[in-house]
Formats: C-alpha cells, sequence, structure tokens
C-alpha cells in the first residue's frame, strides 16, 4: 500500500482550487463586520462634509460668534480684566474654534440623521419609519441642551468665578482656555439633555424598562449630582442648576418608556389575535 492510501483522506491537504472556490468560514465571518466598518465610514465622511460646509458659513460671522460666546463673561468681569491670548496664533485658532462649534451644532440634524441610519438595519419597518421624528427631537434636544447652558448656567458659572477676584488678583483669562471650557459646559448639556431620547431607544430594544427605572431611580438622581458636580464650578447653584434638569428628563423619560412598553403591548396582543384568526 502506497503512502497516500496509508493517509487518511481527511487529512490531505484541501486542493488549492477547491480553497479558492470555497472560502474559509473565517473570511465569510469577516464580511459582515467590514461590510459595517464600511457603512461607519460612510456615515462619517457625509457628517465630516456636512460640518465642513456650514463651517464655510460660520467662520464669515466668526467675530460675532465670539462676541456671543463672550458675552455671559464680559458681563461680570471686573472693567480691569481682559481676555488675552499668550500664543501668536491662539486668536486665529480661537476663531476656527468657535465657527466649528458652531458648524457642529448647525449640522446636528444631519449628523444625527447618519447615526439614525447607520442603526436602522437593526430596527423593525415601524421603528426604521421614525427616522424623521428622530431626527427632529434630537436636534431640538441637543440645542435646548446648549441654550440652557448659556441662557441658565454661564451667567452664576462665570460670576462665582470672578467673584475671586481683589485688588490684588486681576483675573486675566485667556482665549483657549476660556472657549474649552464654555464648549465642554455646552456639549455636556447638549448630550445629557438626549436622556428622554436615549431611555426611549433602549425601551424599544428592550435593553431598559421601566420597572427597572422606577426601582433604580434614587441611584440615578445620585449619579445625577455627582455629574452635576464633576461637569459645572464647585458652587452649589450652579450643580443644582445641571441636576434638577437631568432629573426633569429622567422622570419625562420614564414617562415615555411606559408609553412605549404599553405601545408595544398592544402591537404584541394585535399580532397574536391576527396569527390565532388565520389559524382557524
Amino acid at each position: 500500500m502506497s503512502e497516500q492510501e496509508k493517509t487518511p483522506k481527511a487529512a490531505l491537504p484541501e486542493p488549492e482550487e477547491d480553497r479558492q472556490e470555497h472560502p474559509g468560514e473565517d473570511e465569510e465571518s469577516r464580511m459582515p463586520f467590514l461590510s459595517h466598518l464600511e457603512e461607519l465610514r460612510s456615515r462619517l465622511v457625509r457628517s465630516a462634509i456636512a460640518v465642513g460646509v456650514c463651517f464655510l458659513v460660520t467662520y464669515l460671522f466668526k467675530e460675532e460668534l465670539y462676541q456671543g460666546l463672550a458675552q455671559p463673561l464680559k458681563a461680570v468681569m471686573p472693567p480691569e480684566a481682559k481676555l488675552i491670548y499668550t500664543a501668536p496664533a491662539e486668536a486665529f485658532f480661537t476663531y476656527l474654534k468657535i465657527a466649528l462649534l458652531a458648524a457642529i451644532v448647525a449640522a446636528s440634524p444631519i449628523i444625527f440623521y447618519q447615526f439614525w441610519r447607520f442603526i436602522a438595519p437593526g430596527l423593525y419597518d415601524h421603528e426604521r419609519k421614525a427616522v424623521w421624528p428622530f431626527v427632529l427631537v434630537s436636534s431640538v434636544l441637543f440645542i435646548a441642551g446648549a441654550v440652557f447652558c448659556y441662557v441658565m448656567v454661564f451667567p452664576y458659572a462665570f460670576q462665582f468665578f470672578m467673584s475671586f477676584a481683589t485688588d490684588d488678583i486681576v483675573p486675566m483669562l485667556s482665549l483657549k482656555s476660556y472657549l474649552s471650557f464654555s464648549a465642554t459646559l455646552l456639549f455636556a448639556f447638549g448630550i445629557i439633555f438626549e436622556m428622554p431620547l436615549v431611555l426611549v431607544f433602549l425601551g424599544r430594544i428592550g435593553v431598559v424598562s421601566s420597572k427597572g427605572l422606577k426601582k433604580n431611580r434614587k441611584y440615578a438622581i445620585l449619579i445625577m449630582f455627582v455629574a452635576g458636580a464633576m461637569l459645572t464650578p464647585p458652587d452649589v447653584v450652579t450643580q443644582v442648576m445641571m441636576a434638577v434638569p437631568l432629573i426633569i428628563l429622567y422622570e419625562i423619560s420614564l414617562w415615555m418608556v411606559v408609553a412605549t412598553e404599553k405601545k408595544k403591548a398592544e402591537r404584541k396582543a394585535a399580532d397574536e389575535a391576527e396569527f390565532a384568526d388565520s389559524e382557524e
């Protein structure tokens, strides 16, 4: 008996042409992941293009945007205090960053739309139809959070910081530090105001439930006050001003999750009744 006949058939190497005609399981398992990455790249590119187009417009109004962003601080600054820049290009890059910040806010509907289109393949048909309400509500909530921060939080926060000024201590804030601080707060409030939408979405896919939200309410309130202490200046007024809206948004989210669960139960009952009728 030859060596080839002694070798078990299963142990023989697979011909090259067979391996080409039948790709391995590893390659097949990678394809969905690679397609998701390609889809994500496409959505990110479109979002970046939208931000770029808006940036071309917002940069034309860079000085007006700067004056508006600095107004809450200037209103409480001592007469001798000024905003300064300590590097040759700092003022130029500050204008660029302010225009970019405004461009992101202006392009937020398109960004949210691209995000929705990315997750849409994993949703039911009736959930995919909610694309425009999702885009509208998410954009409104994000902008509302930023506006609330600008109107309600900035004046109290900057007044607290300026209260440390004395005859010997004169605040001379740099443009870079002020922009970093204000942008962080604006985006933090904008994202936080998305809470109702996020919890409703998680409720739709079964990740959270109204029962769980009610059970963990006290822990959620504690986390909100901790977040308020971390994201706002170290004074009680601004911390409460951030925590209270979070609590209100949490209660609104809870009510919306309850409404979503009722709709899901009604839809399930209708489907079961229709299935029973078809069986008969």
